[in-house]
């Protein structure tokens, strides 16, 4: 006899969702019940299976010794059904990728037209958006992240470190010759980076130098189209810069280039076999970034 013909689907459902939300309330609200409904198909589950899968406790409910191997698989179960479906409901059979808006807008974009020209027969929807995707959930297929790492029931591959260095419009350049210098001009911030100005003067061995003010941003594209427009230095990252770099837009008045605690990472479905598509993606990204000299940084200076 099938295990599974001994439990309504409900009852695992509620199972699953009260170990993945911890509380009766929270796993009611997922799935649109009430908490003594919920209460109901656990108590249900617990006596069909002889076994006591929660500890009642003031903070929640908490699997038991017993019970934590039993909703962690539940929770694996259900994960993979939610991404059969979601992917079922795809109207097409389209490569997705997840980017945030600031790497699709100022690199990948300009870029993929040689994919398209290498694999014409391959279609790639792009997400670009701040919310973390998680592959799992079938909504997408690949996902760049930039960040410290540790994520966790994925598959991930480091692919470069992110890298920082100062940039401006080439006529403040000639403001700029040694590093004391940044105190003397605008300096153009945004609100909530992931690094600062430490990060890049430490290892270029004037950690002492403060940057002047100048005016405030709270995206990074804004701070770089501020720095283009002559407003003033930028503490920029390389897929932000580097085609603005290329086309005499802004310039890098110093040379030193340092990375920062962040890499991007290739994040994909744990345990999902890469089909030709994820392959060729995969194969060709690694090459632009190879060919960009992306993630190269300066020796430090004492």
């Amino acid at each position: 006899m099938n295990p599974l013909n001994r439990l309504p689907l409900q009852s695992l459902r509620a199972v699953e969702a009260v170990a993945r939300l911890g509380s009766l309330a929270a796993a009611a609200a997922d799935l649109g019940v009430t908490p003594g409904a919920i209460s109901q198909q656990v108590i249900r589950a617990e006596k069909i299976l002889g076994l006591t899968l929660f500890e009642r406790r003031p903070s929640g409910m908490v699997p038991t010794a017993r019970g934590a191997p039993v909703t962690a698989q539940l929770q694996r179960g259900f994960a993979e059904l939610s991404a059969a479906v979601a992917r079922a409901a795809r109207t097409d059979d389209a490569l997705t990728v997840s980017v945030a808006p600031v790497f699709a807008a100022r690199w990948l974009i300009w870029r993929l037209p040689r994919f398209r020209a290498r694999h014409p027969d391959t279609r790639i929807r792009l997400d670009a958006s701040l919310g973390l995707i998680d592959p799992t959930s079938g909504e997408a297929d690949i996902c760049i992240r930039n960040g410290p790492g540790g994520y966790s029931g994925v598959t991930v591959e480091k692919l470069w470190p992110q890298v920082i260095f100062p940039v401006c419009a080439p006529g403040l350049a000639t403001r700029l010759t040694t590093h004391a210098d940044l105190a003397r001009v605008p300096v153009i911030r945004e609100t909530g980076p992931n690094f600062g100005w430490q990060h890049w003067l430490g290892p270029e061995g004037h950690p002492d130098v403060t940057p002047g003010d100048g005016p405030l941003f709270s995206d990074s594209m804004l701070c770089l189209d501020a720095a283009i427009s002559g407003e003033g230095v930028f503490l920029s990252f390389e897929t932000l810069a580097a085609d603005a770099i290329a086309m005499g837009r802004l310039v890098a008045p110093f040379p030193g280039r340092h990375a920062t605690q962040n890499h991007y990472w290739l994040v994909t479905a744990a345990d999902a076999r890469p089909t030709r598509p994820m392959r060729a993606f995969t194969t060709w990204l690694k090459e632009e970034v190879a060919a960009a000299g992306l993630g190269r940084t300066s020796p430090l200076r004492p």
